[in-house]
């Protein structure tokens, strides 16, 4: 009973019987009402036959009533009397005083109570109606009355009936009939709502079956089997592949950050551990031992850096990384970062350029913003060859605030241009260049999450040998009261390596 094709089977079955139910209960109720209307008519069609027949006896001959003696009281005439013989069922005949006047052979063969108890009911039937139920003997009568109004002021009644026990009987029928079909059917149906059931969910179990074999993360290269219908199993089966693809990739992603930080933690480590043992050296002179001890601190500091940028990435993919949101107007951080980019490329023999910024304001975190600012410019710095250029921009534009880095530098290349913003990750090119300012390839991806943690989006344009460009787009504070305090970045994060 566990298992779904058994729930549909017995909530089908359930339905069935309820629908079964309901049918018969309908059907025999309307063959009632039939089997009755259709009784009523036929009596009704009986005792007007026996009035047409006393009228024409009238019409032809006006010795319809005959009385005979004063002890059994007036009587039909025996013509009259003949022809109504012929008529099946109860037929009644009374005066307008309520004396019978003639009962066919039917009503003769009631005991006197019963034939009194008919004559009474007769009296009160309502001429012309639908008819009335009436127990004689047991047997239920259906009756319908029919005035005659004869030459004169003479007016008769004519009363015929009819047993209803034919016409239960027929019903009784009829449902017994339906007791006895309606559990094989239901037995079929059962059957077959099972068997479709079961082709139904053929290809659940498939899934099934294939999800279980995919156990760990070396498995996700496998996929469902989906036919080429558009119902739901289908789409369960596309959405399913279409999660495994992201798990994949999420997989994929996890095993490459894990062996890329190992490997940027594993040589600072060494480095660390060699100066520390060089130190500790009993044959080290005091300038030996403060040059390892120097060394010791920068490799220090280089990891302190790293954790540092992880765990503002954790954070961030958590949606724990608070920032602290007010205006923030741009030039003066874009002013105070071309600065800061001019004092760093004088060492580079690079010339940093700056055009007029525009005045735009922003709803964020300024030191963020710094930080996203500085990352870029140094990013380009970084990578442009001694006689190069850098340009920086800020421009409005369409209710946008653009932050824009060029530079003449070394340029990506068109197979790391996709994925320079996955973590860890840097160009071979850039990755050859071991020197004192080389990354740890975190530095974009915590620029991309802050881009995107104040709505914005960061964009690149880039030509191997022939330098970048990196673009901010940031939406641009409402005119309207100033909002501050401190929000929780949510649905922006980082792009997952």
């Amino acid at each position: 009973m566990s298992s779904t094709r058994s729930r549909l089977t017995v909530a089908y079955a359930g339905a069935m019987v309820g629908t079964m139910i309901a049918f018969s209960v309908a059907l025999w109720a309307a063959r009632r009402a039939g089997s009755y209307d259709e009784l009523a008519r036929h009596v009704l069609a009986q005792a007007r036959l026996a009035s047409t027949i006393i009228e024409q006896a009238n019409t032809n001959s006006a010795a319809v009533i005959v009385t005979r003696d004063t002890l059994v009281g007036s009587t039909i005439s025996p013509a009259l009397r003949t022809l109504l013989e012929g008529m099946e069922d109860y037929i009644l005949v009374l005066d307008q005083s309520g004396r019978m006047l003639y009962g066919s052979f039917a009503v003769r063969q009631l005991n006197e109570d019963d034939r009194t108890n008919l004559q009474r009911e007769a009296i009160t039937v309502k001429s012309g109606g639908e008819g009335q139920l009436f127990v004689v003997g047991g047997d239920p009568l259906l009756l319908v009355a029919v005035d005659v109004q004869l030459s004169g002021a003479t007016q008769l009644r004519v009363v015929a009936a009819s047993s209803v026990r034919s016409t239960d009987i027929a019903i009784r029928e009829l449902l017994g009939t339906m007791l006895a079909v309606a559990p094989l059917l239901l037995l079929a149906s059962l059957g077959l709502a099972y068997v479709i059931a079961g082709r139904a969910f053929r290809q659940v179990d498939v899934m099934i079956n294939e999800v279980q074999a995919i156990t760990d993360g070396r498995s996700l290269h496998r996929r469902l089997p989906v036919d080429g219908a558009n119902d739901e199993i289908a789409r369960l089966g596309v959405t399913l592949n279409e999660m495994m693809e992201r798990l994949e990739k999420s997989f994929a992603a996890l095993r490459r950050f894990t062996a890329d930080a190992s490997h940027e933690l594993k040589t600072p480590l060494a480095v660390l551990r060699a100066d520390v043992e060089r130190s500790m050296s009993g044959s080290a002179t005091r300038a030996e031992r403060m040059v390892a001890l120097e060394e010791a601190l920068h490799q220090t500091t280089r990891m302190a850096d790293l954790v540092e940028s992880l765990l503002t990435l954790a954070r961030a993919d958590e949606g724990r990384f608070d920032l602290h949101r007010e205006r923030v107007e741009l030039e003066p951080i874009v002013r105070e970062v071309y600065e800061t980019a001019s004092i760093l490329s004088e060492p580079a023999g690079l010339t940093v350029t700056m055009s007029e910024p525009a005045r735009v304001a922003v709803f964020g975190d300024g030191a963020r913003l710094r930080q996203l600012f500085l990352n870029l410019t140094i990013n380009s710095i970084k990578y442009t060859p001694r006689g190069g250029g850098v340009e920086i921009a800020l421009v409005s534009r369409e209710r946008t605030a653009v932050f824009s880095v060029r530079d003449t530098g070394i340029g990506i290349s068109a197979a790391d241009l996709p994925h320079i913003f996955e973590r860890f990750y840097r160009a071979d090119r850039a990755r050859s260049r071991a020197t004192e300012r080389a990354g740890f390839g975190l530095g974009l991806a915590i620029s991309q999450w802050i881009a995107e943690a104040h709505g914005g989006s960061i964009a690149v344009r880039s030509r191997f040998g022939r330098g970048s460009t990196f673009t901010v787009t940031l939406p641009m504070l409402e005119e309207g009261p100033e909002r501050g305090g401190t929000a929780s970045m949510e649905a922006h994060g980082p792009a997952a390596a």
